[in-house]
């Protein structure tokens, strides 16, 4: 009996590269790489030489010099006499926040507004096709001069809340909606407040815990668990309790009619309140129509094995075609909260100051440093862009289809 030997290995030659398929992809990518870092070593040399010709040089030390201008809108503590580069991150901050509350009310205006695009009611579908079509064919910036122009003129003045006779008042005596900004009450926490904001925190992460849980014994045996009471009980219930326990920590700065305008409490102005507004119910006629094709991606055929289960409608969009639906929803989602974050630097049409308002208005007109400002800013617009779409594609990666 012979036993028959494997082949020899064929020993690796230069040639392989062009002619081995197996190689011939990686050379190509090869090429194509060098090929590019030498277009952008090309376009970095002549953009030095070129500013060495005009005698400029790039330089960042004027993010250390006094800014010498004010900004209305500020998350933290700011006066003329900071530098640039703190005006920079008050700017930055300020772009986080409107995008950040942007996100989260297109994305519950939208889902909204996508479901109930499909109702059996006739009204209420042909009004959410109204104002999806309204607002996804008009630009954005339209829309957020328009409500900052409703504000300013509809809302009342702070002199219309002064008197026995007032024109104007409060909600609930802890709410002010005026010409000027928004004003609400302030939380003031004192010793003992951070063992509440602890639990809290602690009971956020419960609910996530336990909903968890209840998605698991349901899947897996069959267990319905009742998931909404338990979770307002679990978000409510520790932190009350431990509120009282510690002695009260946590009180409370209305804002009062003082001279001629309000003080105290939280001041949001109007060109935030139109920002995010605008940008949310414009990014949420997109995100409207991504739900309602997921939805209408999802085979009839669950809804009606569901429903022969004796399922409800709400336990079947919950339970069978939303999961289902995200799968297609998520990767144009994470488009349109990338396309949020980028419109809202139309901000300065407002006056709401964010990082293209502070370092790439007026810090660059100041200083004259317009390459060095632009390249700030077109390295932080990218960086929310990635840690953006990082995040998204994790959570789509945790929902999608896991195949054996």
């Amino acid at each position: 009996m012979t036993s028959i030997s494997p082949p020899r290995g064929e020993s690796f030659t230069l040639s392989k590269l062009i002619n081995d398929t197996r190689y011939r992809s990686y050379t190509f990518q090869f090429i194509a790489l060098v090929l590019l870092i030498a277009l952008f070593a090309y376009l970095g040399s002549n953009l030095a030489q070129n500013l060495r010709d005009a005698g400029l040089n790039i330089s960042y030390g004027f993010l250390s010099e006094p800014a010498g201008y004010d900004i209305n809108q500020r998350l933290i503590e700011y006066d003329s006499q900071s530098t640039h580069l703190r005006a920079s991150i008050v700017g930055v901050l300020n772009t986080l926040l409107v995008a950040f509350l942007g996100c989260i009310l297109a994305t519950v205006i939208g889902v909204v507004v996508g479901v109930l695009r499909l109702s059996q009611n006739w009204l209420i579908r042909k009004l959410m096709s109204v104002y999806v079509e309204i607002f996804r064919n008009v630009p954005v910036l339209i829309w957020i001069l328009i409500i900052m122009a409703v504000f300013t003129a509809v809302l009342p003045q702070p002199r219309d809340f002064r008197g026995d006779d007032a024109e104007a008042s409060m909600l609930w005596d802890a709410f002010a909606f005026t010409g000027r900004g928004f004003y609400f009450p302030k939380p003031v926490f004192e010793t003992g407040s951070t063992i509440v904001v602890l639990t809290f925190l602690a009971s956020i992460i419960g609910i996530f815990v336990y909903r968890s849980y209840a998605r698991k014994q349901l899947f897996q045996k069959g267990r319905l668990l009742p998931v909404f009471w338990p979770s307002v009980g679990l978000f409510f219930v520790p932190a009350v309790l431990m509120f009282f326990i510690a002695g009260r920590p946590i009180s409370m700065e209305y804002p009062s009619l003082q001279g001629f305008n309000f003080q105290g409490g939280i001041y949001a102005r109007n060109s935030f309140i139109s920002l995010w507004f605008a940008l949310s119910i414009y990014t949420a006629a997109f995100i409207a129509e991504n739900v309602r094709a997921g939805i209408l991606a999802v085979s009839k055929g669950q809804t009606e094995a569901a429903a022969s289960l004796g399922l409800r409608p709400n336990r079947i969009m919950n339970l069978v075609i939303l999961p289902q639906a995200l799968r297609i929803i998520i990767p144009p989602l994470i488009s349109q909260y990338l396309n949020l974050t980028k419109n809202s630097s139309l901000a300065i049409a407002v006056g709401y100051m964010d990082i293209t308002g502070t370092l790439g208005g007026i810090t660059l007109n100041q200083t004259g440093r317009a390459i060095e400002t632009v390249l700030l800013l077109m390295l932080f617009y990218l960086a929310i862009s990635l840690a953006i779409s990082a995040v998204m594609n994790v959570y789509n990666n945790a929902v999608k289809l896991k195949e054996r």
